[in-house]
């Protein structure tokens, strides 16, 4: 009989709650929907088995900020990644890093104006973040968090939370890529309550040819200005730029390659599992994870709207022979290449494809990644990390 208290005291099986079960649930729906629907599975698969490994009773693969405080003999293994890895900012730096090495910047200089429907996209991330603060009742610093949902870029989100708010680091990773996922659902509906049908016809424009020295030149110039201003964002803007510059230097691709390959998806699987090991059932499944996921789609709706509803503003004052396409407004939030794609699907199926924005749309849609990253550094120069 000792024996077998022994075993029951040692089990996890007789320490299982209703969270737990909810919590399994909610994490083997994400691994569904990245598996069947293809919703971000390199984000959405390390994230659901990430939520299963924390909700198992007396396993220690949990993490959380609240044991990052801790002084403890013996950490447990997420929880290690979470203090090493998340804590002191190291992983969403180095897949910008990643990012930085995949991304190409020629569609934004061949067309420098779409530069600014990337900054209007991230008009949501404030929106939302007041809306959360004056609504909802959330701290400033939780109200910013939320609200650079909006931006649409996982690490980012991931890189503030962490910061400012990290017990909600779970909800908003799980709504920022949720959404990231769903837009070719969220778009469409907003593209046509937006744009007209004589809109959507506007031919896209060649765009100007780009110099090699100007794609050396601008991740050096840019990740300079950019964190001069906002010294806050040089974590992010720095890494990305850095692996810009290793793509397009044209003598470092060993390095180019290895930060956009074997890097990038050994920082993704470890930053996945980490996050959806902070959703343990007990913080994960309160009425404010309802209300993150709420104004996580108004931030996102409102990034993209603003970008579409600037490029119209835009037209108003460009000579008729330069009129741009107001759909690719929408490609200012920073899913990148996805937005784009999504764009492009759209208004090529609108015009039977007779216009094809993709590339025009790629502009904005590189914008936006540095967009966000500046928002992010404004919220932690006003409101402190």
């Amino acid at each position: 009989m000792e024996v077998v208290k022994i075993l029951q005291e040692q089990s996890g099986l007789f320490s299982l709650g209703w969270q737990n079960f909810v919590m399994f649930a909610i994490g083997g729906l994400l691994i569904f929907l990245a598996i069947r629907k293809n919703f971000e599975p390199l984000l959405l698969v390390p994230i659901g088995f990430g939520a299963i490994l924390g909700n198992l009773p007396l396993a220690e693969m949990s993490a959380s900020s609240a044991a990052a405080a801790q002084k403890l003999d013996h950490i447990p293994l997420l929880q290690l990644i979470y203090n090493s890895g998340i804590k002191t900012e190291l992983l969403p730096p180095i897949i910008f890093l990643g990012v930085g090495a995949l991304t190409d910047f020629r569609p934004l200089l061949g067309r420098p104006i779409t530069f600014l429907l990337g900054a209007s996209a991230q008009v949501g991330i404030f929106i939302a973040a007041l809306a959360a603060h004056y609504l909802f009742n959330f701290t400033l610093k939780e109200a910013g968090s939320i609200g650079i949902i909006g931006g649409a870029d996982g690490p980012t989100s991931i890189f503030l939370t962490a910061k400012m708010a990290p017990h909600l680091l779970g909800a908003v990773a799980v709504a920022a890529y949720s959404y990231m996922a769903l837009v070719p659902v969220i778009f469409p509906p907003i593209l046509r309550l937006l744009t007209t049908k004589h809109e959507r016809h506007i031919e896209v424009r060649q765009a100007k040819p780009v110099s090699t020295a100007a794609v050396i030149l601008f991740p050096i110039i840019t990740c300079v200005l950019a964190c001069l201003f906002i010294p806050s964002a040089a974590p992010l803007l720095g890494m990305l730029m850095f692996g810009n510059l290793l793509r397009e230097s044209g003598v470092t691709n060993r390095l180019s390659q290895t930060a956009s390959g074997a890097m990038i998806n050994i920082v993704t699987i470890f930053l996945g599992l980490v996050v959806g090991a902070t959703m343990e059932g007990t913080s994960f499944l309160q009425s404010r994870t309802i209300f993150i996921l709420v104004l996580g789609i108004i931030a996102f709706a409102f990034s993209t709207a603003g970008g579409i509803l600037f490029a119209k503003f835009l037209n108003l004052i460009l000579p008729k022979d330069r009129k741009i396409n107001p759909c690719i407004g929408a490609a200012g939030v920073s899913a990148v290449p996805m937005a784009a794609r999504v764009v492009q699907d759209f208004v090529s199926k609108e015009t039977d494809g007779r216009v094809n924005p993709l590339m025009a749309a790629m502009g904005p849609n590189v914008a936006g990644v540095i967009g966000s990253a500046m928002a992010a550094g404004v919220f932690l120069a006003l409101l402190g990390g």
